[in-house]
């Protein structure tokens, strides 16, 4: 068969009308995620917001990566107290998506600054200052995604019950809706998978409040957190987790928290949003690991509460599964945020 100028010309235009219609919508170009929001002396996407508190203000910490008008996510991380150098491991994965994202330090935390006041550790400022944040940033419910683990998935569970209306899409990462649900799951489930002795040890040191002693993390470390909280030896933990967690503001974190691993006893004790989300109506992904110090269960419980909620298992995970099961956290998430921004509602995986 012969091929004539024409026949070319119309598998051409085929060909391209249809690598047209697969092209990613949400990934902007090379030059336009590289360009600068604020004009003026360039700082590398670094911006420094003012908070103020009462007669106070204070210097929130915040750095943007890349440009995306469809995609900005605003990352919330836990401890409390911890910083956001654990997140760094996402610029291996979301600006070659195209996706934006933003370091964010928490009052207290990292480079913003430490009012050394434990009045001011209270999760009801907290989400206002997140909505600070937002302001100030120019986010809005056409690109905002807030991004919370851990400690930060309560205080992106509290802002969306409150401010949904700003919202774009919603992530929980690693982190139930209920506080008493939680301590539940770490006295029945967590740890009675531990030793006999070994438990009967970290109780004693704790019932006795020697959580300083160094045999209470000598303990810990192999016995739980190589178990539950990152399933790689301490001692090959990626630099960038163990340089937030080092740097963890105590203050903040025993307060909010309390000092036990196998317990609240701080302000967040009874905490419990579980019967307020289905309240939330944008695109929420909820995301699990089968070696947690949170119940899975419960977290896909808790999507299926939700009007446009998905759930995501990483099942070689633990809490910080966007390292020990990285290549199924950072599939999901980007699935999410690019089906979601396109108007997919849920999000199968």
């Amino acid at each position: 068969m012969k091929t004539t100028p024409y026949l070319l010309s119309l598998v051409y235009f085929i060909l391209f009308s249809c690598s047209k219609q697969v092209e990613n919508t949400n990934s902007p170009t090379l030059s336009s995620y590289f360009e600068p929001t604020l004009k003026g002396i360039q700082t590398g996407g670094v911006q420094l917001i003012p908070l103020i508190e009462g007669k106070d203000t204070f210097s929130l910490w915040t750095k943007r990566i890349g440009n995306n008008p469809k995609i900005k996510v605003l990352l919330l991380n836990g401890g409390p107290g911890a910083t956001h150098e654990y997140f760094e491991c996402f610029e291996n994965f979301l600006p070659k998506e195209g996706i934006e994202f933003i370091y964010y330090d928490q009052l207290g935390t990292g480079r913003s600054t430490n009012p050394m006041d434990t009045s001011y550790w209270d999760l009801a400022r907290y989400v206002e200052e997140v909505e600070t944040v937002r302001k100030a940033l120019n986010l809005n419910k056409d690109n905002f995604y807030l991004l919370g683990h851990s400690w930060g998935g309560i205080l992106a569970m509290e802002y969306a019950v409150k401010y949904k209306a700003n919202l774009k899409g919603l992530i929980i990462s690693n982190m139930m809706a209920s506080c008493p649900a939680y301590d539940k799951y770490a006295e029945e489930v967590l740890a009675p998978q531990m030793e006999p002795k070994v438990l009967n040890e970290i109780r004693a040191l704790e019932a006795a409040n020697d959580f300083g002693n160094p045999r209470y993390m000598e303990i810990l470390i192999p016995n739980f957190y190589e178990k539950h909280v990152c399933r790689i030896p301490a001692q090959d933990w990626p630099e960038p987790m163990s340089r937030s967690l080092n740097q963890t503001n105590q203050s903040l974190y025993v307060t909010m928290q309390g000092p036990s691993e196998f317990g609240l006893s701080g302000k967040l004790e009874q905490w419990n949003r579980m019967d307020d989300l289905k309240h939330i109506k944008v695109p929420t992904l909820v995301i699990g690991a089968t070696h947690d110090t949170m119940d899975p269960a419960y977290m896909e419980k808790m999507a299926n509460s939700m009007e446009n909620g998905s759930f995501l298992l990483c099942p070689k995970g633990s809490h910080m599964c966007m390292y020990d099961d990285q290549e199924r956290y950072m599939y999901g998430l980007i699935k999410f945020l690019n089906e979601s921004s396109e108007g997919q509602l849920k999000i199968t995986f």
